[in-house]
């Protein structure tokens, strides 16, 4: 028996046990529960490939998708006072920017950046709702002024991907004060004549909602994300009726003239291009690139192949 339970069970169990596997190499879809190969999500622009649900994305890998081979140049962002009012509950301020800098390898909860999408250039900016929340302080205010001034002196359009869940609670009033200070950014890109385009992704709530993610010339939305200024349980909780199904989802907002499009991720970069060239006046973005013809020896413009070349042999 000794032999029997201490050499060939385990050698039995050995054969017949799962191996382990890393955990990086699937990533489980939080609505259809569907487990993916995480290189076909990300492929996928984090779409699920089964029911098309739009999970997290962060601003680097955005842009990487947004911009002409994923190539951008990052604007620099002034650095506001670290911890003006000393806040501190479970734990300290710095303590959590700290922490969530070190989560996301970001500086800071919006990325600002300039480049050219569809041979078109722009400015963009996006929010990283897993820094904090994307909560809108004093640094997201100072991102979106300097993506603003940046477009204003390039002469270049402005898009911007929200994602937020307000004000940032740990900087009080000074966060509130980005709502007026945004505004006034996004009324430089009006005056100059500059289209201002609004992605919202989920969610987009607080005083995000209720300043610069509102004011877009064009304001299109991904499937289903929520967006709204106060969140759909503190209304029932406040007015205590049940509210109708898809209440404050980007289906619902378009419906009733909130937003003017809700396109797909994997669509969105083909939908920018169409809509920043019309409204710049420019002529619809050229698919694919053919070589310029070369010139022969008389001055005209010919094939791309040269005179002097041999004609190709018919038997090979």
């Amino acid at each position: 028996m000794n032999w029997i339970t201490n050499y060939v069970r385990p050698r039995i169990n050995s054969i017949f046990s799962r191996r382990e596997t890393p955990d990086n190499l699937w990533t489980k879809c939080n609505e259809c529960g569907t487990m993916l190969f995480h290189r076909e999500v990300s492929d996928n622009l984090n779409v699920c490939t089964n029911c098309g649900h739009h999970m997290a994305i962060s601003p680097r890998e955005r842009f990487k998708a947004l911009f002409d081979g994923g190539i951008f140049s990052e604007i620099k962002v002034p650095a506001p006072t670290p911890d003006p009012l000393h806040f501190k509950d479970q734990k300290k301020y710095p303590d959590r920017m700290k922490a969530a800098q070190k989560q996301t390898g970001e500086a800071e909860a919006m990325l600002v950046a300039h480049g050219e999408m569809g041979r078109t250039p722009i400015v963009a900016a996006a929010q990283d709702f897993s820094f904090m929340g994307g909560s809108m302080g004093m640094y997201v205010g100072n991102a979106i002024i300097a993506a603003a001034e940046e477009a204003v002196k390039l002469k270049r359009p402005l898009i911007l991907f929200s994602a937020a869940g307000g004000a940032r609670m740990q900087e009080g009033i000074l966060s509130l004060m980005q709502m007026p200070r945004t505004t006034v950014a996004v009324q430089m890109l009006k005056e100059a004549g500059l289209p201002y385009i609004v992605v919202l992704t989920h969610p987009t709530t607080g005083g995000v909602t209720a300043s610069y993610a509102m004011l877009g010339d064009v304001h299109i939305a991904e499937p289903n994300a929520l967006i709204c200024f106060a969140g759909p349980r503190v209304i029932e909780q406040t007015i205590g009726e049940k509210l109708p199904d898809g209440f404050q989802r980007a289906e619902y907002l378009l419906d009733h003239g909130m937003l003017d499009r809700v396109t797909p991720r994997t669509e969105m970069r083909d939908e920018l291009i169409t809509i920043t060239r019309m409204l710049l006046g420019l002529s619809p973005a050229v698919r694919g690139d053919l070589p310029a013809p070369e010139v022969v020896e008389d001055g005209k413009s010919g094939d791309t192949a040269k005179t002097d070349s041999k004609p190709a042999d018919p038997k090979k």
